[in-house]
């Protein structure tokens, strides 16, 4: 476990990424195509996930949790071109726009972690 001076940062970052993950999940619904099996089980399945491990970081950071939302937003990058929905234009962008937004703030949570173990910033 990581602890820090100023967790908060952290905290905003995790919740932030477990409401993507929750609204990635809500997307075949929200969006209008539950239809879609293949990009309707991706989005639960990824977005359950990212909610998931943000939330777990939320309660107590731990790195491997920011490299596990890294992969999981790639996974949602990339998902539609490798799983074959990349026609189906909202399944696609939700999958592109939530994966970009976790996998950025992942990796900036990520960055934060080792400039803060860098400089000596913990508890």
């Amino acid at each position: 476990m990581i602890t820090w001076k100023n967790k908060s940062e952290f905290t905003a970052i995790n919740l932030v990424n477990t409401v993507f993950g929750f609204a990635l999940l809500a997307a075949p619904w929200l969006f209008g195509f539950s239809g879609e099996t293949g990009a309707t089980w991706t989005a639960v399945v990824l977005g359950a996930l990212i909610a998931l491990v943000a939330l777990a970081a939320a309660i107590e950071l731990r790195e491997w949790e920011g490299w596990a939302n890294v992969a999981f937003g790639v996974a949602a990058v990339v998902a539609p071109w490798l799983l074959g929905f990349s026609g189906v234009a909202n399944a696609m962008w939700s999958h592109v726009g939530v994966g970009l937004a976790v996998a950025i703030l992942a990796a900036v949570e990520l960055w934060l972690m080792q400039r803060g173990s860098a400089t000596g910033v913990t508890a």
